[in-house]
């Protein structure tokens, strides 16, 4: 007989049929076994939603839900939210893969530190040369959020933490999200974005580990949202968010961290659409990041500092677009 569940998983997908079977398999190969995780079809046009079905019939654990209507991932996500009644919540999106020791990690860390949530390391998974998927390293910007181990840390002693910025990398308690009303924004792409930033603004402590919890699977056939970036719906909603946490850095009194956010973006995400952009055929892109970037300088006297030469090119020519 299994234990009351502790911690609830919300999993929404659309259109993920190919690699849901793999996310439900690493959920029921956890080694803490007492979770329940709301499987949200979001209106998908595939057999999605058959999938999450078959697995609630299979196992109690899993608890489908279809949606009539596609609202987009926060809005699943934030339904999901609706039906958790455990003491702990984490996310996992239906085309990634849950290391296997993950939930009993995080909410054994949470357990003995008291703290609001915990956050870990990811991978992408890539498409390899044999057909399949085959993880990466951990990234340096996510090694440095998430290594060392440390318990009961804040924004402002571990501003390095902020660019862990996605939803699937964390366990929270629940009564965290209650607490602060935190739900995802809908109909915008990157919506983790402000969540996540607003989470380490509003904590009292929260701990990080240096254990890869997810491996984040970068689809073969180019439809995972940062593989869209050249389109300009994309890209809007993209600076859109990353402009929104960095506010809610500045508003809340987190100077430091925001600087250090300010740093990553400048290093890891402005040479990245800059190159995009520099051949793009639309003017109207190129003038996005153009005043993307432009504000980013304003706000960078620190972060600019030392910053790496290509990140540098990369600030100049955008603030000229």
């Amino acid at each position: 007989m299994r234990h009351r569940p502790l911690v609830t998983l919300i999993v929404p997908g659309f259109d993920v049929a190919p690699y849901a079977p793999e996310a439900l398999a690493s959920l029921q190969a956890q080694t803490l076994t007492n979770w329940v995780a709301i499987l949200v079809d979001d209106a998908s046009s595939d057999a999605t939603g058959a999938i999450f079905e078959r697995a609630a019939a299979a196992d109690p654990r899993f608890r489908a839900v279809r949606l009539s209507r596609c609202g987009g991932l926060g809005a699943a996500r934030n339904i999901g939210l609706g039906h958790v009644e455990t003491p702990y919540v984490g996310f996992l999106d239906a085309d990634d893969v849950l290391m296997p020791g993950a939930l009993a990690r995080l909410v054994g860390m949470l357990e003995a530190s008291g703290s609001d949530f915990v956050l870990g390391a990811y991978v992408r998974l890539r498409p390899n040369a044999d057909g399949g998927y085959s993880a990466g390293e951990v990234q340096p910007w996510i090694a440095a959020a998430t290594a060392p181990e440390r318990i009961g840390t804040t924004i402002d002693a571990h501003p390095e933490a902020s660019a862990n910025i996605v939803a699937w990398s964390k366990v929270s308690r629940h009564d965290f999200w209650v607490r602060h009303g935190l739900r995802f924004p809908e109909g915008k792409l990157y919506e983790d974005q402000i969540v996540a930033q607003t989470m380490y603004a509003r904590a009292r402590r929260f701990d990080v580990v240096p254990d890869v919890i997810v491996q984040w699977r970068v689809r073969a056939d180019g439809s995972s949202i940062t593989q869209r970036e050249a389109q300009l719906d994309v890209l809007r909603d993209c600076l859109e968010a990353m402009e929104a946490g960095l506010c809610v850095l500045e508003t809340t009194g987190h100077a430091l961290a925001a600087q250090v956010r300010v740093r990553t973006i400048l290093t890891m995400d402005l040479p990245r659409l800059s190159q995009i952009a520099r051949d793009h055929p639309s003017g109207a892109y190129r003038y996005a990041l153009g005043q993307f970037a432009r504000g980013m300088a304003d706000r960078a006297v620190a972060a600019r500092i030392g910053l790496p030469p290509e990140a540098e090119t990369a600030l100049t020519e955008a603030c000229g677009w």
